[in-house]
């Protein structure tokens, strides 16, 4: 099976891109730039795996090590300092940021995916690359699907799979034209690289469960597949696939989307050779140093074939950082992955959903600048539509608000989202509306203390409510003191959920609101 790096692009003839731009407006003057190229800028969207918003060094003064390629697109674009992931864990965020509507409105209540689940996105759902790919883009993947692929099985068990077989329900199934990666987190079975829509390799052999930071589950594994080896494979077809997608756009005109979803520096922690001990910390920041790198290098191509200028640049993390990067000996190094923040990976507390996110468009948005406003990965939809000028189809991005108007003027642009409902792993909620957050239940929702179902949590009250404003560090429960903020947040919470969305649109009723466990604090009061 060839490379994805090798696969020639299927890219539509220059009459049918010319009249689709034309269409779309994307070659006239009507879109956000003003000239066909910045209306329709290449996108690249870069996705880390469980890193905090304090391994970011531009993001934390107290960072134990320096992440320049990050850095270089804070100084070089804009900088939003109050961005969030659609949960605390991997599967919900992926769907989530691809389709601007929360997860957990569909099959997936709580917890992830595995390599052997079957799809989660819906047939016919529009995704940010499907949305694309209609603007006459050409769409590709990189790395970690985590949104299950439907494998042809050979009995009952789920990985019982024919590995020689195509499977649907993947990327080439929601947008992509391409696809390279793994079909789930790089701890997960199967180990093997997906090319289009099947396995490079039939795996034949087992590889046992391995513990501690180089954590894995026993599983089969492809004769080609090294763990340590993934996060440069994806480097390479990344850097390969923007090459081979920029000589064709000087060509044809074809702009380009790619989806690089990296799978570092999630579990196993495996730092190649030339980073390992890199940081004088532990394996974590070794590696997050390497995925900093490839985000570095990835701008630097960018400069070599001198489509920087006309390339909308985003950087964010899925989630914040695990406990597995064994967070009490980097206290020990002085580092906080979560910059101050409450709680980690998994959790409804900031550390677990509050994200770097840092957007370079050299022709359109101001270099060196912050934004302090609210925004999620959800949005990237909706600011997308925004800037081709095109209106999404009300069935479609139910909660994707755009944030183009921050990306023009910051903090200054009036228009923008006003409420975000954040998700734990446990199947919990909260609700975020200027600068008070209400969690409905009384723990962290997810891996940190007090936990779920613990007897600390049993002694606590039913809500949390914090000023995030004057208590970012949610120390204080401001519930006895604001009973009106608690109800009027209350029944936005429970409009949410039951009018289907939370972006402006017709109303899409959610279908079986019984099946929520946590549906009574939702009840409006």
């Amino acid at each position: 099976m060839r490379s994805f790096s090798r696969l020639r692009c299927r890219v539509p003839g220059w009459v049918l891109v010319w009249l689709l731009g034309c269409f779309f407006g994307g070659m006239g003057s009507r879109g956000f730039g003003g000239t066909g190229q910045a209306s329709r800028p290449n996108v690249i969207v870069i996705l880390a795996d469980d890193m905090g918003i304090g391994d970011v060094s531009c993001l934390n003064s107290k960072s134990a090590w320096k992440t320049p390629g990050i850095d270089r697109l804070a100084r070089e674009g804009r900088t939003f300092t109050d961005a969030h992931s659609a949960s605390g864990v991997c599967t919900p965020s992926r769907y989530t940021l691809l389709t601007g509507r929360y997860s957990w409105r569909g099959k997936l209540k709580s917890s992830v995916l595995h390599g052997y689940d079957p799809s989660l996105t819906e047939p016919g759902r529009l995704t940010v690359a499907g949305f694309l790919k209609g603007q006459g883009y050409a769409t590709g993947m990189v790395g970690k699907w985590h949104l299950g692929v439907d494998w042809v099985r050979t009995g009952q068990k789920l990985e019982e799979v024919d590995f020689g077989q195509p499977f649907g329900g993947g990327p080439l199934a929601h947008g992509f034209d391409q696809f390279f990666g793994i079909s789930a987190s790089l701890d997960m079975p199967p180990f093997v690289y997906l090319s289009q829509d099947r396995s490079t390799t039939v795996p034949r052999d087992r590889v046992a469960a391995s513990p501690g930071p180089k954590m894995w589950r026993a599983g089969v594994i492809g004769p080609d597949f090294r763990h340590e080896e993934v996060h440069p494979r994806f480097r390479q077809e990344a850097l390969s696939w923007i090459e081979a997608r920029a000589r064709a756009r000087a060509v044809d005109g074809t702009p380009f989307f790619l989806y690089l979803a990296l799978a570092s520096p999630h579990t196993p922690t495996v730092p190649t050779a030339e980073f390992a001990g890199r940081t004088r910390t532990n394996p974590y920041g070794d590696f997050v140093v390497q995925v900093d790198a490839t985000v570095g290098d990835i701008l630097t191509e960018l400069d070599a074939l001198g489509i920087s200028r006309d390339t909308l640049v985003i950087f964010t993390a899925d989630n914040g950082c695990s406990p597995a990067a064994n967070l009490g000996e980097l206290r020990g190094f002085g580092h906080d992955p979560s910059a101050g923040f409450r709680g980690h990976k998994a959790d409804l507390f900031e550390g677990g959903h509050r994200v770097p996110f840092l957007v370079r468009w050299p022709a359109e948005v101001p270099a060196g600048s912050t934004c302090s406003r609210l925004v999620g990965h959800l949005d990237l939809l909706a600011t997308l539509a925004d800037i081709m000028g095109q209106r999404l189809p009300s069935g479609a991005a139910e909660d994707s608000v755009s944030f183009l108007p921050q990306l023009r003027r910051g903090d200054r642009a009036r228009a923008g989202r006003e409420a975000l409902v954040h998700h734990s792993n446990g199947g919990f909620f909260a609700l975020r509306e200027g600068p008070w957050k209400l969690l409905f239940t009384p723990d962290s929702g997810g891996w940190s203390d007090p936990k779920p179902g613990s007897k600390e949590a049993a002694r606590l009250p039913k809500l949390q409510l914090y000023h995030l404003g004057r208590d970012a560090a949610e120390r204080t429960n401001r519930l006895a003191d604001e009973p009106k903020v608690v109800r009027s947040m209350t029944r936005q919470m429970h409009r949410i959920l039951v009018n289907g969305r939370s972006a402006p649109g017709p109303v899409q009723p959610y279908a079986n609101p019984g099946d929520w466990p946590q549906a009574d604090p939702f009840r409006a009061q």
